[in-house]
């Protein structure tokens, strides 16, 4: 049989190019995905960026760890650095020389030079953006972790700042620290790092603005430090240092995108050449019944047949497989640059050299093409050999038992997925959520198209038969004789026009629903961002707070530790704010107690803490020091769920600020002195209004980066399996066009008819796309509903239109340009011909 397949394969080499070509891609970008996962997962550990002078630095405990009363004890990572103790300092001391390490928010926010040295001020921004997070530092410290002057002298004096930049030894720079801004003077300048973007002060001047140690870089004997420090602190060398490098959170963070990307991506590939493969498959079957008929007419055996196609699918699978490996490797590279670029891997991610994600790769090829084949091959065993004397190619039967029976479930699956969403509508706007339910929806209805072949066929041809005349009629009984060449023709045609407006749609209405939450949750007239940082000093703060006519609220991002359900340490996010003024400004509705009792010695808690009013609850601060905090209120959940305390508790920088008018403030007499006060400073004043557009704008750009991502996979599979399809139905009406040639029809009008019947087919996929989108993103719809009140359908009509109108010209490309090579051929040669 194996000799059959490779004759087969060369008669009917139509039938199986797509398929080659969508599997070849397919490994291809699976093996590519899977080297750039290896690269993410496997990456030898990182050597340490900031610490790599130093024999040994001493750091305060990363986790806070708390028994609890049915799990024992438990540990949580620390958000915030509690320090080391002056105790400690002093016994490390003892044994050798230390220099201790203080790291804080220093940002240099705005450079004047003294003789025009440095370029204007945009390409001072553009110099910090590219650099890591602002951090201030101790001199002393700067020889340890590898900084080495690249020009002018080290500071002596308080006012006196060595900085990495485009600033010039006698610049003056304004540096924004937590309590406000100061002027100082620029002596000298380091090499900038990614990592941070560091600005160096006298010891002196380090530890007013941050009397904290954050580390203690110790030259004395490693066991000797170990020995003083005991179980109060961590002691790092070698290796280990690499655990206080500042971006190792960051790294972390885009390490995870990179994952998860990877895997969508994969997934895609792996979802979509199945689809590919298994409607080739299924359609060859069907133009191939006469062929294996002879077969069973001349003694084959079912089994027999059943290897044979499995034995053409073995051949172009492995084949496929291995060109897709040879890809892959070329085009990881190329993957992890652009994953690098948009910030979603880290930039020193190496390219991987592993063989794990080739073999996974060549696997899932050929898995994937003898999967596709599984039913196909069933169906062809069971050819009966009487068959072998059918001529005509009348569909009898357009849908078996067995594809009804799959369809429907597939069908009612998706629908219980999208009843799961309703019921739980937070989970509508992940897309690890939504994006399975459009694949099942999508495959559901592939299934299930050849029902709707005859009734869209009978409609859309109605307007054709009463204008066309013979062509029209002709055009409408090929269709509707031909039920399954046209469901599998509309099939791609189905899943691109489908995703694109399901994926695009549900963005864009997750992108609405979650800017609505957001608007209905803040009552402020105006918002003030940072431009170029990451929040508001304290002095800033003040300043917009001192403004007339306005209450102004400025949380501060935290953590609060507790223990939930006397099981289970968890960090729960918190901010410090003046309670009175965050009524006014963002919608936090109270359940029982009162934001006003908020005090510094109590807490407002959301309604999942399980916490009534007036109880004591233990918790512990983001720096791991415990505290008993009553509970002065309890808030309903919604799309802020935070616990509030009192500014006490903020050390960090407030990331916003919400401004909100006072009753009977003039508008513009405010926004006027708003603008006063942001004079000088980097400050974006917006309306709520301004503000939600921009944000809107914002999530749309982010959810494009994915969206398109996935489509253009999406895209260019099924652009494949739509010139493929074509073909193959293209490849079998030689009998059909020698036929009109013979019956008096013009090259012209046989032409026509093609390219009518292959239009037909694509409505028809569009048609039912336009069912799987209202399914979907109705159900999307009703979920989002219950989760931020009506929205309306986002469907990207530009994206739609121009995918609807790719496919058409792309099946109209595969019907003429064989169909005209075929009408110049004798008529009775045609009738002759099946394939080639």
């Amino acid at each position: 049989m194996l000799t059959i397949a490779l004759s087969t394969l060369r008669m009917r080499w139509v039938s199986f190019v797509g398929t080659f070509t969508a599997l070849a891609l397919g490994v291809g970008l699976i093996a590519a995905a899977g080297l750039v996962l290896a690269a993410s997962v496997a990456a030898p550990a990182r050597p340490p960026q900031r610490y790599m002078v130093g024999p040994a630095v001493v750091a305060p405990a990363d986790t806070l760890s708390v028994s609890t009363r049915l799990s024992g004890l438990d540990s949580a990572q620390l958000a915030d650095s509690p320090g080391l103790p002056a105790d400690l300092v002093d016994d490390v001391a003892a044994t050798g020389r230390v220099v201790p390490d203080r790291s804080f928010y220093a940002q240099v926010a705005g450079v004047f030079p003294d003789a025009g040295a440095i370029p204007n001020a945009a390409a001072w921004d553009a110099e910090a953006a590219a650099g890591g997070d602002p951090v201030g530092h101790g001199w002393s410290a700067a020889p340890p972790t590898g900084y080495a002057l690249t020009a002018g002298s080290a500071p002596a004096h308080d006012d006196e700042v060595v900085v990495a930049g485009l600033a010039r030894p006698g610049d003056r720079v304004r540096v924004r620290t937590v309590a406000g801004s100061r002027l100082y003077t620029v002596v000298g300048t380091v090499s900038a790092r990614r990592s941070e973007a560091p600005v160096f002060f006298t010891d002196a001047e380090a530890a007013r603005l941050s009397p904290q140690v954050d580390a203690l870089i110790a030259y004395g004997p490693v066991h000797a430090v170990r020995a003083a420090v005991g179980d109060r602190a961590r002691v790092l060398s070698g290796a280990g240092l690499a655990a206080l490098d500042p971006d190792r959170t960051r790294d972390a963070a885009a390490r995870n995108d990179t994952n998860a990307l990877v895997g969508i991506v994969g997934g895609f590939a792996a979802f979509v050449a199945i689809f590919v493969v298994a409607a080739t498959f299924g359609y060859s079957v069907v133009q191939r019944r006469r062929e294996f008929a002879l077969l069973r007419t001349t003694g084959a055996t079912p089994r027999q047949i059943r290897r044979m196609l499995f034995g053409e699918v073995a051949l172009v699978s492995t084949a496929a497989s291995a060109i897709g490996c040879v890809l892959g490797p070329l085009a990881a590279p190329s993957m992890l640059d652009r994953l690098i670029a948009l910030g979603m891997a880290p930039d020193w991610l190496p390219d991987s050299t592993s063989w794990v994600p080739l073999a996974v790769a060549f696997a899932t090829g050929t898995g994937v093409g003898l999967s596709g084949v599984l039913v196909a091959s069933w169906r062809a065993g069971r050819t009966r050999p009487v068959e072998a004397l059918r001529e005509a190619a009348v569909d009898t039967r357009a849908l078996t038992w067995g594809r009804l029976l799959v369809g429907g479930v597939a069908l009612c699956s998706a629908l219980v997925m999208f009843t799961t969403t309703v019921l739980d509508p937070e989970s509508a706007t992940s897309d690890k959520t939504y994006m399975p339910m459009v694949m099942v929806l999508t495959v559901a209805v592939g299934l299930l198209s050849p029902l709707a072949v005859a009734p869209v066929t009978r409609a859309v041809t109605r307007l054709g038969r009463s204008t066309d005349g013979a062509i029209g009629m002709l055009v409408r009984e090929n269709t509707l004789t031909s039920v399954r060449r046209t469901a599998a023709t509309a099939a791609p045609v189905l899943v691109t026009v489908g995703l694109t407006a399901l994926l695009g749609g549900a963005a864009g209405m997750i992108d609405h629903a979650e800017n609505a939450s957001t608007g209905r949750t803040v009552l402020a007239d105006y918002v003030v961002r940072p431009i170029g940082a990451p929040g508001f000093d304290r002095a800033l703060v003040a300043r917009f707070g001192a403004v007339d006519g306005v209450d102004v609220a400025a949380p501060v991002p935290t953590t609060v530790y507790a223990v939930h359900a006397e099981a289970k340490l968890i960090g729960f996010p918190a901010q410090a704010v003046t309670p009175t003024t965050l009524a006014l400004a963002l919608d936090t509705p109270v359940l029982a107690g009162s934001m006003a009792d908020v005090k510094d010695d109590s807490i407002a808690v959301p309604e999942h803490w399980a916490r009534s009013v007036g109880d004591l609850v233990d918790v512990w601060l983001a720096d791991g020091r415990p505290a008993k905090l009553r509970v002065a209120a309890v808030l309903a959940e919604g799309p802020l769920p935070y616990a509030y305390l009192t500014p006490r508790y903020g050390t960090g920088l407030a990331p916003m600020l919400y401004v909100k008018l006072r009753p009977g403030a003039d508008p513009a007499a405010v926004r006027a002195a708003l603008d006063q006060a942001a004079a000088g400073e980097k400050a974006a004043i917006a309306s709520k209004a301004e503000w939600l557009a921009g944000l809107a704008d914002g999530q749309a750009d982010a959810s494009r980066i994915g969206l398109f991502l996935v489509l253009g996979i999406v895209l260019s599979y099924t652009a494949i399996a739509i010139v493929n399809m074509v073909l193959m139905a293209a490849a079998e009406r030689g009998t059909d066009i020698a036929a009109l040639l013979l019956a008096g029809a013009t090259v012209a009008q046989v032409l026509r008819v093609l390219v009518l019947e292959s239009l037909l087919a694509v409505t028809i996929g569009v048609v039912l796309a336009a069912g799987a989108t209202a399914v979907g993103l109705g159900g999307l719809w009703l979920a989002l509903l219950r989760y931020s009140g009506p929205v309306p359908i986002a469907l990207p009509w530009t994206l739609v239109g121009a995918v609807t109108a790719g496919a058409a010209l792309l099946a109209v490309l595969a019907t003429v340009l064989p169909g005209a090579w075929r009408v110049r051929r004798p008529a009775v040669e045609l009738a002759g011909r099946r394939d080639g």
